[in-house]
């Protein structure tokens, strides 16, 4: 096999970001590795799908997280790189799922799969890359873990319907988007973090923090995923920008610009959302209208907090380097332009 370059996962902006990460890059490798066996296959397409997603790159922050986690309760063995392996494979099934429900024509830069091979082929290869996962999970034998991933995708799958049964409202309330939120990206960080302490038989009352910790962090990386709408370019994001308002998604920024705009504002807003289109609006006008009523550093800030309930659910567990590199995680989330 060729040599695998694995993804910078926590961030290169600092050497000690870059030293935390050294941690678990044997692991992280045998991951990519993983990845790459587990979407090989006999049948050509579910081959050249699974090439097109990994020449894509992706953070792969979920499988790392899992392995800090494993590395802060001193787990030994490799139980927790197939598990990795496994989170990160519903994670794929989620994105090649909802760029259908999108109808995206891109994907972290590049042709979408969806755009690729169209929307026939791709629902199948996300249902198979989903059931590919519980296999591998199934194959390691510990329920406990396997009825947690499967609760897990019941939550991500009733949040993906709750976003379609409000896309394209613009009245949608701050209770509802963290309902989708909570149900949609964070559960699966919450698993994340769980998993390890199956693998060291953690008390349940001492897991319930790791699930804590990953289920706030989460928040924090969608809050930021939906600022990033705002503030990022295309060519950095991978792609356009305010999709999401084109995609008929309200998301945090103009949900809290909303009862503040005039009613012209609103109406200007309304109209993309309910048509999910920009004919007749300049898009310059909408990122002005949330930044001239403080939403982007509002919504910066609730990132904030998010991280630090995450910060909060670490203080049960001593100080190790696995430890820092799980608070530099969320700087990670906080910083990131993409």
């Amino acid at each position: 096999m060729s040599p695998v370059t694995v993804p910078n996962t926590i961030h290169d902006q600092t050497s000690r970001a870059e030293r935390l990460v050294e941690l678990i890059a044997p692991k992280l490798q045998l991951v990519e590795e993983e990845l790459q066996r587990n979407f090989q296959s006999q049948i050509k397409t579910i081959s050249d799908v699974g090439e097109h997603i990994l020449a894509g790159g992706g953070k792969r922050l979920r499988p790392a997280i899992l392995l800090l986690v494993s590395d802060m309760l001193r787990y030994e063995g490799y139980r927790d790189v197939t598990y990795g392996t496994v989170v990160e494979l519903i994670h794929t099934a989620t994105l090649v799922h909802d760029d259908i429900i999108d109808e995206a024509e891109l994907r972290r830069g590049r042709t979408s799969v969806n755009y690729g091979w169209g929307n026939e082929l791709t629902v199948l290869v996300g249902d198979y890359i989903f059931m590919h996962s519980m296999r591998l999970a199934l194959a390691e034998g510990n329920l406990d873990i396997l009825r947690l991933l499967s609760n897990v995708t019941i939550r991500m799958i009733e949040g993906e319907i709750l976003g379609l049964e409000t896309n394209g409202r613009a009245d949608l309330s701050m209770e509802e988007y963290f309902e989708i939120a909570g149900r949609k990206t964070a559960a699966l960080f919450g698993a994340c973090c769980r998993i390890p302490g199956y693998l060291v038989d953690l008390p349940d009352n001492v897991a319930g923090s790791l699930f804590n910790y990953g289920l706030n962090l989460g928040i924090c990386f969608q809050v930021i995923d939906d600022l990033l709408d705002f503030t990022s370019s295309t060519e950095v994001l991978g792609k356009p920008a305010l999709s999401d308002l084109k995609e008929g998604k309200l998301t945090l920024p103009l949900i809290l610009t909303m009862p503040r705009a005039t009613a012209r504002e609103r109406e200007v807003i309304s109209r993309v959302v309910t048509s999910k289109s920009f004919d007749g609006v300049d898009p310059g006008e909408v990122i002005e209208i949330v930044r001239r009523y403080g939403a982007i550093e509002e919504t910066r800030q609730i990132a904030r907090d998010y991280a630090q309930r995450a910060r909060t659910a670490l203080e049960p567990f001593p100080d190790s380097p696995a430890r820092e590199a799980l608070d530099v995680a969320l700087d990670f989330v906080l910083d990131r332009d993409k």
